[in-house]
């Protein structure tokens, strides 16, 4: 970019043409594998990750190689089976990446190298049941890797709600800037939690749940009908888009 910027100054092309450079820099093509959007970061204030799930290894591998070739952020792989981790750190293992693999969030980080850097917020993390966990750890990763200490607290539902409160005391008390609720089957924690806090609540619904709740449709339904006021609600099993979210209003400011 400050090429073109420099040719722009100097007069050796135009402000279009200026404007053109800069959009085709902005995208990374592999083959036609793929095409990575190198600069959503700036942009948007996340990087890019690679969905893994339904990806022929062969093409997940080279998106992994020629990305950590040619870029200098971290690389997130979502929805990652043990399997295949196994099978990249194999091919991949040789190189000096940083391998960081979360077995129940099925996310895998790839890091040049290890920055310690101080969180700039906290974001609290809670489930309704143990089932919803492996959905929570997706956001937990996500809000870690943006920057954020995440607070969770697993396994306090409204079948035992005197479960709940004092953990809600407690992300009072560590100042978390937003909720991230994860529950199944009917779907009621979140508005439980946004009915007791004032910040804002991330509601995930999670395919967790038998008959007419099964698949997360009727937790879907609920978190949307929901009546307590400050929640939004992402897609069924989104822990990645809660992650991502949460740390959109923690940059706000």
């Amino acid at each position: 970019m400050k090429d073109i910027l420099e040719r722009l100054v100097d007069g050796e092309i135009n402000i279009d043409e200026a404007e053109r450079l800069i959009n085709a820099d902005n995208i990374l093509e592999f083959n036609e594998v793929a095409k990575f959007d190198s600069k959503r970061k700036n942009r948007a204030g996340f990087p890019e990750a690679v969905f893994a799930q339904s990806k022929e290894y062969e093409d997940l591998l080279l998106i992994i190689k020629k990305y950590m070739q040619s870029n200098n952020d971290n690389l997130i792989v979502t929805r990652l089976s043990k399997e295949r981790y196994e099978n990249i750190l194999n091919d991949l293992g040789e190189n000096s990446f940083v391998f960081e693999y979360n077995r129940r969030a099925q996310i895998l980080i790839i890091r040049k190298e290890i920055v310690e850097k101080p969180a700039i917020a906290k974001v609290g993390i809670m489930t309704a049941g143990t089932s919803d966990v492996n959905i929570a750890e997706e956001a937990r990763v996500i809000v870690e890797e943006g920057g954020c200490e995440a607070i969770t607290s697993y396994d306090v539902g409204v079948a035992g709600i005197h479960r709940l409160f004092p953990q809600i005391a407690r992300m009072v008390e560590e100042n978390v800037r937003a909720i991230i609720v994860c529950a199944g089957m009917e779907g009621t924690l979140p508005s439980v939690v946004a009915g007791l806090v004032d910040v804002p609540v991330i509601a995930v619904p999670t395919s967790v749940g038998y008959g007419v709740g099964e698949g997360g449709r009727v937790a879907l339904d609920a978190m949307l009908q929901s009546c307590a006021p400050g929640i939004a609600v992402v897609n069924i099993d989104n822990g990645f888009g809660a992650g991502v979210f949460a740390l959109t209003i923690v940059n706000s400011d």
